[in-house]
């Protein structure tokens, strides 16, 4: 009796088994929240470009691309079309954007300068020139990556600083890709970049370091913060804490893995890996408090950049 009971026991156990694993695979996997997020050729969303290529934004729950930007300038206007979700423009241009009366908010660091970053920035200056001082660009052409940008901003903060009236140098946009050919046509007679495209002209002899302007500021403050649309934060909680997450996981190794980070910046800005290896990222540093924003408020209202009063308490997501 007990074998017979077992014995027809069995197939029913076998169905309660199929039924349950039925059960399971049938349950829908949670949907990943997409995002894009747009960025210029730099290192300074290395660590955004090494979440998404060590599967770190897909552990967060995030389905994450890159989107590459030309001018830094452009991407608050990318970030309110929806094109992008989340972008990393410049404390400068996010400030501007938002003195414009963009609704616009940082939820994340993502760079900041430090001794090693400023050495790293350099106003370029092509071949026939003799570019050295801050007078010596009187009169001259210079490209900068976004009128009000980072590189820019800090430029002028330069001249200023050493006697030198800004509007006597006239600026045009140009953008990091196209820099060495600029140079080479003689439309610039200087540009203002940063590595790895320093070492990359030099290689190709396209001009010489005229100077290392940010380095002679020193300062530590935020270069780039990640931003989105206030509304779309507001609407959207977890996925700004997922992002949050992911961003300080990858931060950890491009400040400690410089071969992960690199390839993850020559994949993304295009560059040649064995360029990019030659210079250490943009250090990556996701906290992020309004008092950091204090000194670009400064800044940019003594360049007349800003018309209204900021409140650096609403700059940044809580």
């Amino acid at each position: 009796m007990n074998r017979i009971s077992q014995s027809a026991a069995r197939p029913w156990a076998r169905l309660f088994l199929s039924a349950v694993a039925l059960a399971a695979f049938s349950v829908p996997a949670r949907a990943q929240t997409k995002i894009a997020i747009g960025c210029t050729a730099t290192s300074d969303c290395a660590s955004a470009m090494v979440a998404v290529d060590q599967g770190i934004f897909t552990k967060h729950g995030l389905d994450a691309q890159m989107v590459r930007i030309g001018i830094n300038s452009t991407i608050p206007a990318a970030i309110l079309s929806d094109s992008i979700q989340i972008g990393g423009p410049t404390e400068s241009v996010f400030l501007q954007a938002v003195d414009g009366g963009l609704d616009l908010v940082a939820v994340e660091g993502a760079s900041r300068m430090d001794p090693i970053a400023n050495e790293a920035v350099a106003a370029f200056a092509r071949n026939g020139t003799t570019l050295k001082e801050a007078k010596d660009f009187v009169g001259k052409k210079v490209g900068a990556p976004g009128i009000g940008a980072f590189l820019q901003v800090l430029f002028v903060k330069w001249l200023v600083e050493k006697g030198v009236d800004p509007k006597s140098v006239n600026f045009v946009e140009v953008t990091f890709p196209t820099m060495s050919d600029t140079l080479k046509s003689g439309a610039v007679d200087a540009v203002l970049t940063a590595e790895p495209f320093v070492t990359r002209m030099t290689k190709a002899g396209t001009g010489y370091v005229a100077a290392h302007y940010a380095a002679e500021l020193a300062r530590t403050e935020p270069i780039i913060s990640y931003v989105a649309a206030r509304a779309y934060a507001e609407k959207n909680p977890e996925a700004i804490a997922n992002f949050r997450a992911a961003i300080a996981e990858a931060a950890d190794i491009v400040n400690n893995d410089r071969e992960k980070a690199s390839v993850s910046i020559a994949n993304f800005t295009k560059q040649p890996l064995e360029i990019v290896r030659l210079n250490r990222p943009n250090l990556a540093a996701p906290e992020l408090k309004s008092d950091q924003l204090a000194w670009w408020l400064d800044v940019m209202k003594q360049q007349n950049l800003l018309q209204s009063q900021i409140d650096p308490s609403k700059l940044v997501f809580p």
